[in-house]
């Protein structure tokens, strides 16, 4: 059975994530949405409140073969502990290829039995990230293609606290 992990910080996670999750489960037989606790990103929401979040999405998708963990460690040492033979990194545009290029590598050095697989969203994704999302959000700017509903509600409590 060939496994990926999907790490990310996913704070939140947006259709663009979604979409790339869809693509690694129609090619793994299991991903494992990797939920980074990174509490260096100073995240809006806990690695807990991510991992029901995104919970919720898969079941209601119905990714039968894909399963929200969160963690805190390198990523390949989380992917070697869950038996995975993949992590999935997504590219949406050039300026993103220097920063995965130089982890891809660096992943490589640490443990050269599991390989990263780039991914590219659907081109309606490409300019979506989480940090844009939080900042269109937080200035009252509507997301609601951006983010599944329940992250939709979600972002609107933490805008009220």
């Amino acid at each position: 059975m060939k496994s990926a992990i999907y790490p990310g910080t996913f704070d939140p996670i947006t259709f663009g994530h979604l979409d790339l999750l869809k693509r690694a489960c129609c090619i793994f037989d299991k991903v494992y949405i990797a939920v980074a606790k990174n509490a260096g990103k100073n995240p809006m929401f806990s690695a807990y409140e991510r991992e029901q979040l995104i919970g919720e999405i898969v079941a209601e998708m119905k990714l039968d073969n894909a399963e929200v963990k969160s963690f805190d460690s390198l990523t390949v040492e989380f992917a070697k502990s869950l038996g995975a033979s993949a992590i999935i990194r997504g590219l949406r545009a050039v300026s993103d290829f220097e920063y995965e290029f130089q982890m891809a590598q660096m992943n490589r050095h640490l443990s050269s039995e599991i390989e990263t697989i780039f991914l590219m969203p659907s081109e309606k994704f490409f300019y979506t990230s989480s940090t844009l999302i939080k900042q269109v959000q937080h200035y009252g700017g509507n997301i609601d293609r951006f983010v599944p509903k329940n992250v939709l509600n979600a972002l609107r409590e933490q805008r009220q606290k």
